[in-house]
């Protein structure tokens, strides 16, 4: 499992988004909406053509949970597949276990949606799995253990969606914590605040 050993907050201001979905992270944006650092609220640096792109490929990097040789092998899948290489990579990403487990509601944030896929509260099609990088397919079932559906992380993530969740690649059944991976999401029903395209350009030097 990959662990992020810089600290979020400063990550999070650092790309002035909220990239793991965390809402106590929209709360510190809003207190702090500029870089870390000594000089962070007067120094901008100019970067450079690389480092933007550079810059791009560590916020997705951070934004799912992945070590740099994860994330250069999901590239690299991506690369061989049909399609276009940048909208392929995210679509692999956000197939990604503990992905669909965050999208879904069960968990407030991608790390708290792997946490809970290691520790086995995840069933996928009825069977219990513990890894987060596993791809979900279209018609999977995702859904909380009948045992783990009572935990306070749990409730307190689901109480968080108010109606339909906002994706049509995936459906959600808030009464039997379950879901459905509908379809593989076409780059506009993602909504990501993400430039693949940089990526691309970065790995192809």
């Amino acid at each position: 499992m990959a662990k992020l050993t810089t600290a979020k907050g400063k990550l999070v201001r650092k790309f002035g988004e909220n990239i793991f979905g965390n809402p106590k992270y929209d709360r510190l944006l809003n207190r702090k909406p500029y870089s870390p650092g000594q000089h962070g609220q007067t120094r901008r640096a100019k970067l450079s053509n690389y480092g933007i792109q550079l810059r791009e490929k560590q916020k997705i990097k951070f934004m799912y949970g992945l070590l740099e040789k994860q994330f250069r092998l999901t590239f690299q899948k991506a690369d061989k597949m049909k399609g276009e290489t940048g909208t392929n990579m995210l679509q692999l990403l956000e197939s990604r276990l503990d992905n669909v487990v965050h999208r879904l509601g069960f968990a407030i944030s991608r790390p708290a949606a792997r946490q809970l896929v290691s520790h086995k509260h995840i069933l996928l099609n009825g069977k219990c799995v513990n890894i987060p990088s596993l791809i979900v397919k279209p018609g999977d079932v995702v859904s909380i253990r009948n045992k783990s559906k009572k935990m306070d992380c749990v409730i307190e993530s689901m109480k968080n969606i108010k109606g339909d969740i906002d994706l049509v690649w995936l459906s959600l059944n808030k009464a039997k914590m379950s879901g459905t991976f509908v379809t593989i999401p076409e780059r506009e029903d993602m909504k990501l605040t993400v430039n693949e395209q940089l990526v691309v350009e970065l790995y192809s030097k």
